[in-house]
């Protein structure tokens, strides 16, 4: 292949947020095949973030976003490393959007991941599962393949960086963890949700 043109290189960026020269090698190594290089990212993106995952989040904002009937509204507190690139436009944008979800979101997300989700909430959920697949009449062998599968799908449904984001129109499907990654990935720092609270008129805990 010869050299990787400047339009396929903006292209991936826009698609990846991945930097100039990364998106450059990805074409390179897949040959100029779009897709293939998007994947090459995607499991480089994945090492980087894994490495940095544990470095210490000790900036960050706390997002508003108040539904225009004034019923619903959220507050939510993602973290990074550095004061600068807290107040930069792309965090800050990426704060408001997983506010923006979070009050959109049906279901409702209860946890931030899935592994915050405590053991006595799982077992409780497990419980209304097994009992109802008993009821149903499932074959006492295939029971826990199926609750297993169920509980699979409600730890999904109740984490929110599981969750694709509401405006799915803009955001192509992607979950809100898609989303914190490609920050993650573009500006070289561990960005974390550490926790939200969602209000709603006439509700309470």
């Amino acid at each position: 292949m010869g050299a990787v043109s400047a339009a396929d290189v903006k292209t991936l960026r826009e698609r990846t947020g991945a930097g100039i020269m990364d998106c450059k090698a990805a074409l390179a190594e897949a040959g100029g095949e779009m897709e293939k290089a998007i994947e090459i990212l995607r499991v480089k993106g994945q090492a980087s973030a894994a490495k940095r995952s544990g470095r210490a989040t000790g900036e960050g904002v706390v997002a508003s976003y108040i539904h225009a009937t004034g019923k619903v509204g959220v507050l939510v507190e993602v973290q990074c490393e550095t004061d600068f690139v807290a107040r930069s436009d792309e965090f800050q944008e990426f704060a408001r959007e997983v506010a923006i979800h979070i009050a959109g979101a049906h279901p409702s997300p209860t946890y931030v991941s899935v592994e915050e989700i405590p053991d006595d909430v799982r077992d409780a959920e497990r419980a209304v599962f097994e009992a109802k697949a008993r009821e149903e009449g499932k074959p006492a062998e295939v029971v826990d393949r199926i609750v297993e599968g169920q509980l699979a799908k409600w730890a999904k449904d109740v984490a929110l960086l599981e969750q694709e984001h509401v405006r799915s129109d803009r955001y192509e499907g992607k979950s809100i963890e898609d989303l914190r990654a490609e920050l993650a990935s573009k500006t070289g720092e561990n960005v974390r949700i550490a926790r939200f609270a969602r209000f709603v008129v006439g509700e309470t805990e």
